[in-house]
C-alpha cells in the first residue's frame, strides 16, 4: 500500500487484512472508520455515565425531556453532533451490561445484563407469566439468587450464567458497565477492539466459519511470528510469505501483472516454494544466506 510520484503502489493484501490485529493475521493499521465511532461511543458513554453534566442536560433537554438516553430519538431536527452521539449510542449500546445491585431497576427482557458469550439477555422464559424484573429473582431475606426458580424460569445455559453473577448483599442500584473490560469502563481504545472483534465474527459467520480449535491455532501461529526475535524486515517478509502475498512471477500472473507465471532464472513454474526452496538458480545466492 502506498504511492509514489502520484502512482499507486500494487495493493499485495486488502485493506481488511491490514486492519486486522496482528494475532488475527493482520498488521494492526488502525481502521479509521472504526475509530471514529470509538470516539463517538466514548461521547455516548459520558452522556449515560454523567447525567448531571451541562452538555448531557442540554442534550436531554432538546431530544429525550421524557425519556432515558438509550430509548431517545433522532427526532424531527436533530443536530450534526446528535446524529453522531447516537451513531455512538448503537454501539455503546452492544457492549453495555447491568451490574446488578438490589435488581429493581433492570429489566430481565430489555436489558443486557447476563455475562456470556454472544447475547447478554435471556434466550427465552420458560413458564407462561415471565417475570419482570431481576430483583423478583433475588431472595428477599438475603440478597441471593433464589436458585430454584432460576433454574424453572430459564434454559439451563442462561441458569448457570445467571447464579455465576455476584450480586450485592446491601441495598445497592444497579448500573451500568462496559462488559468487554474487566473494571466497567469504557475507553476509545476498548472500544475500537470491540467493534475490530464484532467485524471480524461477523464476516467469519457470513463466510460460514465457526470459531473452533483450528482459529485458536492459527492465531497462536500469528503471535508466534511476532515474537520472533529477528529484525522486523524479517517478520514482515514471513508474514508476506503467509499471506502469499510475495511478489512471485504466479502472483504478478494472477494480476496480470506479468505475461507468464515461470520462474526467470530457470523456467520452471514459480510459486513462493520455488523461489525459496526449490529454484537450483536461487539457492546458489541463497546458499551463503
Amino acid at each position: 500500500w502506498g504511492c509514489k510520484e502520484g502512482q499507486r503502489k500494487p495493493a499485495w493484501v486488502s485493506w481488511e487484512v491490514m486492519t486486522r490485529p496482528k494475532y488475527l493475521g493482520g498488521l494492526g493499521f488502525r481502521d479509521l472508520e472504526l475509530f471514529n465511532l470509538a470516539l463517538l461511543a466514548r461521547q455516548a458513554w459520558r452522556v449515560l455515565q454523567d447525567p448531571s453534566s451541562l452538555s448531557a442536560r442540554i442534550l436531554k433537554a432538546f431530544y429525550f425531556p421524557n425519556s432515558d438516553f438509550l430509548a431517545a430519538e433522532l427526532g424531527s431536527r436533530p443536530s450534526q453532533i446528535w446524529r453522531a452521539i447516537l451513531e455512538g449510542r448503537d454501539i455503546l449500546k452492544q457492549g453495555i451490561i447491568r451490574r446488578i445491585g438490589n435488581g429493581q431497576s433492570t429489566s430481565i427482557w430489555d436489558h443486557n445484563w447476563i455475562p456470556k458469550e454472544g447475547s447478554l439477555r435471556p434466550i427465552l422464559s420458560l413458564v407462561q407469566n415471565p417475570l419482570e424484573l431481576v430483583s423478583e429473582l433475588l431472595l428477599p431475606a438475603t440478597g441471593s439468587w433464589n436458585g430454584d426458580l432460576v433454574r424453572s424460569v430459564f434454559l439451563p445455559t442462561d441458569a448457570e450464567a445467571i447464579l455465576r453473577i455476584p450480586v450485592c448483599t446491601s441495598n445497592v442500584d444497579d448500573f451500568w458497565a462496559w462488559h468487554p473490560e474487566k473494571k466497567g469502563r469504557l475507553s476509545v481504545s476498548s472500544a475500537y477492539k470491540f467493534m475490530i472483534k464484532t467485524k471480524i465474527t461477523r464476516e467469519n459467520w457470513l463466510e460460514g466459519r465457526s470459531r473452533s480449535s483450528s482459529n485458536d491455532r492459527e492465531e497462536n501461529d500469528w503471535t508466534s511470528l511476532w515474537s520472533l526475535k529477528v529484525p522486523s524486515k524479517v517478520k514482515v517478509f514471513l508474514w508476506r510469505l503467509a499471506r502469499h502475498s510475495l511478489p512471485t512471477t504466479d502472483v504478478l500472473s494472477r494480476r496480470n501483472m506479468a505475461t507468464r507465471d515461470a520462474c526467470p532464472l530457470c523456467g520452471s513454474p514459480d510459486s513462493w516454494r520455488h523461489a525459496l526452496v526449490s529454484c537450483s538458480t536461487a539457492s546458489l545466492h541463497l546458499g551463503g544466506v
